[in-house]
C-alpha cells in the first residue's frame, strides 16, 4: 500500500465502508434507470411506465425512442398527466448529459405525488449505446 504522501486523486478520500456505499447505490437506483434496461424492457414488451421525452416538440420531431410520450417539462401539470394513474411510474429523459431537462421534469412530476426515475444519459445516451430513434 502507498503512503499517504504518495496516494492518488482517487484514494485521497477514502472510499465509504460497504454498507453506506450499499445504502447509497440502492437509493441511487430508486432515482435512476439507464438506457440498457428502457430499451430491454421496450423491447420485451415489459413495459410498466411511461417514458416521458421531455424535450421540445420540435426536437422530438426529429428523432425520439420509439414509445415515448412527448411532454416538455414545462408542461408536465396534474390536468396533462390526468389519463394516467396516480400510481404509474414515469421515466423521464432529454437530449443527455448536457441537459438538465429531466431533473426539472422529476421535480414537477415529485411536487405532484408522482413516481418518477431519470434515464440517466438521454437521448445522446441512447444513441451512444447503438439504439435508434424513431423521427415523426
Amino acid at each position: 500500500m502507498m503512503d499517504s504522501a504518495t496516494r492518488s486523486p482517487v484514494s485521497e478520500v477514502a472510499a465509504a465502508d460497504s454498507a453506506a456505499a450499499r445504502a447509497h447505490f440502492e437509493a441511487l437506483l430508486s432515482f435512476e434507470t439507464d438506457c440498457w434496461d428502457v430499451h430491454a424492457s421496450l423491447s420485451s414488451g415489459a413495459v410498466d411506465f411511461v417514458l416521458l421525452d421531455v424535450r421540445s416538440p420540435e426536437l422530438y420531431r426529429k428523432g425520439h425512442i420509439s414509445g415515448a410520450v412527448s411532454l416538455p417539462h414545462g408542461k408536465i401539470t396534474e390536468r396533462n398527466l390526468a389519463p394516467y394513474a396516480p400510481d404509474t411510474l414515469f421515466v423521464v429523459c432529454c437530449s443527455g448529459p448536457h441537459c438538465n431537462g429531466a431533473d426539472k421534469a422529476a421535480v414537477r412530476l415529485a411536487r405532484l405525488g408522482r413516481p418518477v426515475k431519470r434515464m440517466i444519459g438521454g437521448i445522446a445516451g441512447w444513441c451512444d449505446e447503438g439504439f435508434r430513434l424513431t423521427s415523426g
